[in-house]
């Protein structure tokens, strides 16, 4: 479909990338990584036709539709959002008109004339086009798609230039997805979505029926989306074959393979210098050494480049605050509408925040997390209701415009070693290293940086010197994975409370201990993870040793919610005290006894197979086993093979052979899974 064939491209006097060869398929499912400056967003502006190759070939199907979304930059006006969106299929709605033209012009010829056949022809293809286009559920189309990233129905009649840049961004999106073009390329397209528009564009996705190349810092993401991760490494472009995650396993074996290679060809250098210098002078040994000369010549030299240096940061730890940290009391927010009345948008929330809390805040869009956020912090007042900081709480707030409250004369270097003189400079240029700066970028004024650097730095600083209690509001923003796990790693060994608000789901699965979802302007309190918060939604237990403990340690009026007949944990809507579970109830702390996973006990009515059977069984899914990563490996190679374009006729060879073999592990899968589930059954049985 589209093919780079010893690409390069050059930024400035630093080359980027060089002998580039990549074929994109029919069903490209790929994430694209590196490292900062490496040329990844260049990279996606060269195959969206943005920007030229300096070296090379970059070939395309003709017919082949590509659509691009930038990180940032878009600006639409002078239409509502849905006319906006429904403006992509102008060329339907043309058509559409073309072919109401073509009736009338049919019923004035005759039947049996000339102009009447050309009409009746050209209407019946377009008929087809349009019918295959499902042209009159195209206002539901883009009403579902507008829905899915976060527009409620009073926006879609909104001008377009009434939002802000990352909504404007978020209808650039819609317009891309409404399309389907042959290639879709997304640079960050998570970075203006929230938790709920994120799953909902996975998800999205996962349906899409033709190729889309993407960039995100987003790692549980990509994790999701792609089966293929292209890195721009070392000035050349690397394929592996998953997602993110079996790309980091597959690229630190790569890496322990080019670390071997280099010693090997570092010890034959050695030897081969050391015999030339030994008996250079030696006429008897000339021939020899003229032949080691010429060998030493050959040696195409392999490169190690630097890696990034790993930094390990530990916040200083702060003093200790009082057991309880925040204590809510009957919380109620009201805002003032255009037409002169109130909207509640929290209404009568109570609860605990405990020293050592880890807390995701989620909810909806418009839900109330960023007002719940501000009231925590006292930069807003309750309607009515009680916030009560507990015993030695020191509170720090960091807002998404954090940058605002910055010293735009001081320069970056002086400002963070001012916020705490007892850090070093080189674990300060270690720390701004993570964030993105680096060299004499430390040096600069914060006045010239652009918003997002100024909160990369905010970040950064906050870490420094932080109070017992943070309150941060989408920490995550700007930062690459790097620097994710830099603040990930650092929180995690923080001694004090931190409440979050974050839609990066690996962030939030590696750090809660709970989450609060606002919803219908309550707030609901679930122990664990998000992925225990999803889990519980849709009413299940706690399967792992850290839920219940997070069960037993979360506050009275959360314990009542717990059902004492199941141990299923309800959704809680705080409204003040909770009444106790009744006395003849056991207790939660009695059901989770030792804190090992509670399994229900049922009678199994499975089958139990003969002892032939049951060995027949263990051998096919033995063999299973065995078989599927040599499947993956042929398809591997074969996908390999693809990057070397020789002729069409060998191209639509090896995509037939890679169809069947994929067809196979897909088959071979399914019956693994089956058969697996029949031996767990076995076993239970």
């Amino acid at each position: 479909m589209l093919q780079l064939s010893a690409a390069g491209k050059r930024f400035g006097q630093k080359l980027l990338f060089e002998e580039a060869n990549w074929l994109i398929t029919p069903d490209e499912r790929t994430g694209l990584v590196g490292g900062n400056g490496t040329g990844k967003s260049t990279l996606l502006k060269v195959l969206a036709g943005v920007e030229q190759l300096d070296y090379g070939q970059l070939t395309r199907v003709r017919g082949m539709t590509i659509g691009y979304l930038p990180q940032d930059g878009l600006a639409l006006s002078g239409r509502t959002v849905f006319d906006e969106c429904l403006s992509v299929f102008d060329e339907l709605f043309a058509l559409e008109k073309e072919s109401e033209e073509l009736t009338h012009i049919m019923s004035d010829k005759d039947p049996k004339s000339k102009e009447y056949a050309t009409a009746a022809e050209r209407y019946s293809d377009i008929f087809d086009l349009l019918h295959s286009r499902d042209i009159y559920t195209l206002d539901a189309q883009v009403g579902a798609v507008l829905g899915g990233l976060g527009f409620s129905k009073e926006d879609w009649a909104r001008r377009t230039e009434e939002f802000s840049g990352g909504w404007q961004m978020r209808i650039a999106l819609a317009k891309l997805l409404l399309q389907e073009p042959s290639l879709l390329l997304l640079d960050e397209p998570t970075n203006h979505l929230d938790l709920e528009s994120r799953n909902w564009l996975e998800d999205y996705l996962h349906g899409y029926p033709k190729a889309y190349i993407l960039i995100s810092h987003d790692r549980y993401f990509l994790d999701q989306v792609v089966n293929k991760v292209i890195e721009v490494w070392n000035k050349r472009l690397h394929v592996y074959h998953g997602n993110y995650e079996k790309y980091v396993t597959q690229k630190e074996e790569r890496r322990t393979q080019i670390m071997n290679a280099y010693k090997n060809q570092r010890d034959r250098i050695e030897a081969l210098e050391a015999f030339i210098n030994r008996f250079r002078a030696q006429a008897t040994k000339a021939k020899q050494v003229q032949s080691r000369i010429k060998e030493l010549e050959k040696i195409e030299r392999i490169e190690v480049p630097e890696e990034e240096a790993t930094i390990n940061f530990s916040f200083p730890q702060p003093i200790a605050s009082g057991r309880t940290v925040l204590e809510v009391k009957h919380l109620t927010k009201d805002y003032p509408t255009p037409d002169g009345r109130m909207k509640r948008v929290l209404d009568d929330i109570s609860f605990n925040i405990e020293r050592g809390d880890r807390i995701a805040l989620v909810g909806a869009n418009g839900a109330g997390k960023s007002t719940m956020i501000r009231l925590l912090s006292q930069l807003e007042k309750p309607t009515s209701g009680d916030i009560k900081v507990g015993h030695n709480v020191l509170l720090d707030y960091f807002a998404q415009d954090q940058y605002k409250v910055l010293d735009h004369g001081s320069e970056m270097l002086d400002d963070i070693t001012g916020a705490n003189p007892k850090v070093d400079v080189v674990t300060l240029r270690s720390l701004l290293g993570c964030f993105m700066f680096s060299g004499d970028d430390v040096f600069k004024k914060l006045g010239v940086l652009s918003g997002g650097e100024r909160n990369r730095y905010a970040m950064a600083k906050m870490l420094v010197s932080p109070s017992n209690f943070l309150l941060l509001d989408e920490p995550t923003n700007h930062l690459d994975l790097r620097a994710k796990d830099v603040l990930l790693d650092a929180i995690k060994n923080f001694s004090g409370t931190v409440l979050f608000v974050s839609h990066d789901r690996y962030f939030i699965d590696g750090l809660a201990t709970k989450v609060f979802e606002v919803e219908d302007r309550r707030l609901h309190i679930y122990p664990g993870n998000y992925e225990d918060y999803l889990f519980r939604k849709q009413g299940g237990i706690p399967t792992n040793t850290a839920a219940l403990k997070a069960m037993l340690t979360t506050d009275s009026a959360t314990n009542a919610n717990i059902d004492p007949a199941t141990g299923m944990f309800r959704e809680v809507k705080q409204t003040g005290s909770a009444a106790p579970p009744p006395a003849s109830a056991p207790s939660l702390h009695e059901m989770a006894g030792s804190l090992e996973p509670v399994t229900p006990v049922a009678k199994s009515n499975v089958k139990r197979l003969n002892p032939i059977k049951l060995k027949l069984l263990e051998d096919r899914v033995a063999a299973i086993e065995e078989e599927l990563p040599q499947l993956e490996d042929r398809i591997a190679q074969a996908e390999q093979q693809q990057g070397n374009f020789t002729t069409a006729d060998a191209a639509q060879r090896l995509a037939a052979e890679l169809d069947a073999l994929r067809d196979k592990h897909a088959a071979l899968s399914a019956e693994w899974e089956e058969l697996g589930m029949q031996l767990e059954e076995q076993m239970t049985a």
